[in-house]
């Protein structure tokens, strides 16, 4: 039998109660347990401002890394990105994910699936002009960008952004269709795209603004090729992953003030089509020869 894959579910912020710390993505580790070894943990500074683990990741501990950018934009310090740039260039399956406006900030820093993730910043903003607007209207705290896909605890239904060629992400073979249609929602994700010049990247699935019905990419996927041994995964929010999210009766830090939908709460086999999408990331992310 071959070893079970081993997962490192890392949140980029020290334990805060009234925080996105890992635990509020106990839902999460629970499904990814199903088919992987998971070690959930927050971020640990020592004395040099570094993590110990993050800072001296490698393949010989784990196999995959799921990164919870829930920090305001300096969650891993410089040492801790290296370490995550040479467990991806070990082969190491990388997932990364944020969430609005600069959440997640320090992601640019790592290499190839960093530059699909695009925030509040001069150098770092969507280089399309007219997106660089606010998008969820609810929350005037928060700025662009923040694409509202609807109420926490609702879902929004996604698009295949190449239904001629699915990608094995998408796939889900206990629903008629055979294809994830539907995940989380959230009133204000961060925003991904295909980065210029790494065409080993993909727009896979795109959501629907209930504001203004503007599309906005999801998740970007990174396959392998010849000088990236790794793949990546970046998504525009991590509130598809939260407890808060799959289970709205978990509640959520003090600072979540948004009315929440009852969707998923109310849909007996709501969370199928995420739950099929996480144990394919596991899959999909597991380094070649695995």
């Amino acid at each position: 039998m071959a070893p079970r894959l081993r997962v490192l579910l890392q949140s980029s912020i020290g334990y805060a109660a009234d925080d996105w710390h890992v635990g509020r993505f106990a839902l999460l580790r629970e499904e990814i347990e199903k088919i992987a070894d998971v070690v959930a943990r927050n971020r640990e500074a020592a004395g040099t401002g570094d993590d110990p683990v993050l800072s001296s990741l490698n393949r010989d501990t784990f196999d995959e890394l799921w990164l919870l950018g829930v920090d305001g934009g300096e969650g891993l310090s410089a040492r801790d990105v290296a370490g995550v740039n040479a467990f991806h260039r070990q082969g190491g399956g990388v997932l990364t994910v944020r969430d609005h406006q600069n959440m997640g900030l320090w992601l640019r820093g790592v290499d190839g699936v960093g530059q699909a993730h695009f925030f509040h910043q001069v150098d770092f903003c969507e280089p399309d002009g007219e997106r660089l607007c606010v998008d969820d209207l609810d929350t005037p705290t928060i700025s662009w960008p923040n694409y509202h896909s609807g109420r926490n605890g609702d879902l929004q239904r996604i698009v295949d952004a190449d239904p001629e060629h699915p990608h094995p992400l998408l796939r889900n073979d206990r629903s008629p269709r055979g294809r994830i249609a539907a995940i989380p929602a959230h009133p204000h994700e961060g925003a991904v795209r295909e980065p210029k010049g790494q065409p080993r990247a993909r727009t896979i699935a795109r959501g629907t603004s209930q504001t203004t019905g503007r599309s906005f990419d999801l998740i970007v996927a990174f396959d392998r090729d010849g000088e990236h041994p790794g793949r990546a995964i970046a998504e525009s929010s991590f509130h598809h992953f939260a407890d808060y999210n799959w289970d709205i009766g978990r509640g959520a830090p003090s600072f979540v003030t948004e009315r929440p939908g009852f969707e998923i709460s109310r849909a007996p086999g709501a969370l199928d089509d995420v739950r099929a999408y996480v144990r394919n990331a596991v899959e999909w992310l597991a380094p070649a020869g695995i």
